[in-house]
């Protein structure tokens, strides 16, 4: 299987010395489930074996198969894939609620590999949250004491917890409703509260695990827009599990395509939409409006003899759909500039190829982006 990390380097990114820290970094993670678990990471004759030699073999599920990836800081990370895929296995990972068979786990620096019972309570308590899609919320509790039931554990005085539980309920959308039940709430509201309470801890990191999928296809949108907005306003860097490619195109700044418990492609959006790795990637992006996913980056053409360099600019992450009105009223190619610099002409057939869904952008790039 081929795993292809970014096929070119279609985004201008950060040198190695200036780029930050990741605040998590997962190296060759591995969960096998079966008798003979511990065996599988190590040798190189069993992790060639596909999902059912593997059982047939040894009577072990590798549900995490050798993966490896980082998270920056602020960085909302999409982890997608079927059902069986291992995406929710690796959210647990992440946290120890499922224990790793081989790998390591970088937090902010920290191996929580390591970590002992006494560490890994201060972690879950104080630097990571995980929202599920059970809300899990306290019946008999109202709305502000679910929000405020994890800093109530960590310690927190009463006055202070209840202060910070307004500030989130608040926040989230819920003013008004501190004093209800969670049975009087709608399915959409109760994951407001459970939002509400992965953030009262000011967490450096939220673990969204396939939050939305049990919510009506409204609610589900209103609370995809909620997650954009809150990151908008609190920055924090972000884990979602989900199995909808719309959803982790809508949210996600790079995206990882599992399938089997192993990496398939990671990247950007766009780059997964423009040039899938496989077929399996393909399937998944088919049906891709390409024109809301792709970036001119990915369209731009060289400039030919006899072009017109007087036309507007616009810069190269501007996705199609929204240069479109732009680039069609003009009667010159618009110039794709990015730090002063000419990347690129796109003109009137770049944008209707695109719009059209003729072919696969980036063609006339070899399938890569310039």
């Amino acid at each position: 299987m081929t795993l292809r990390t970014t096929p070119t380097e279609p985004v201008a990114r950060p040198s190695p010395v200036d780029a930050p820290d990741p605040m998590i970094s997962v190296r060759e993670l591995w969960k096998v489930f079966g008798p003979r678990a511990a065996e599988v990471p190590g040798s190189a004759e069993l992790c060639g074996l596909s999902r059912r030699e593997l059982l047939d073999r040894t009577g072990c599920t590798a549900a995490v198969r050798d993966v490896s990836f980082d998270v920056a800081p602020g960085e909302v990370f999409v982890v997608m894939g079927l059902s069986g895929s291992g995406k929710s296995t690796l959210a647990r990972c992440l946290t120890r609620l499922v224990e790793p068979t081989a790998g390591s786990v970088r937090f902010d620096g920290q191996d929580i590999l390591r970590a002992d019972a006494r560490e890994l309570r201060a972690l879950r308590r104080r630097k990571f949250s995980m929202v599920f899609q059970h809300f899990g919320l306290l019946p008999h509790r109202r709305v502000l004491d679910n929000v405020a039931y994890g800093l109530e554990i960590r310690g927190t005085g009463k006055a202070e917890r209840l202060r910070r539980a307004g500030e989130v309920v608040d926040l989230v959308g819920l003013s008004g409703y501190e004093r209800s039940y969670p049975n009087q709430l709608s399915g959409g509201m109760q994951q407001r509260v459970g939002l509400a309470r992965a953030l009262a801890g000011d967490p450096d990191v939220l673990i969204f695990d396939e939050p939305f999928s049990a919510l009506d296809p409204l609610i589900r949108r209103e609370m995809q827009n909620e997650v954009i907005r809150l990151h908008r306003e609190v920055g924090k860097t972000m884990v979602f599990i989900t199995h909808d490619l719309s959803e982790a195109l809508k949210l996600g700044d790079r995206i990882l395509i599992m399938r089997d418990g192993a990496m398939v492609q990671i990247g950007r959006g766009a780059e997964l939409v423009a040039a899938p790795a496989d077929d399996y990637v393909a399937d998944f992006v088919r049906d891709i409006p390409r024109s809301h996913v792709l970036t001119l980056r990915w369209v731009l053409r060289p400039p030919r003899p006899g072009d017109p360099l007087d036309g507007p600019e616009l810069g190269p992450d501007v996705v199609v759909r929204e240069a479109t009105r732009a680039v069609l009223a003009s009667d010159r190619p618009v110039k794709v500039v990015e730090d002063g610099r000419l990347l690129g002409l796109v003109g009137h057939d770049e944008i209707l190829a695109v719009v059209a869904g003729i072919g696969l952008a980036g063609e006339a790039h070899g399938g890569q982006a310039p």
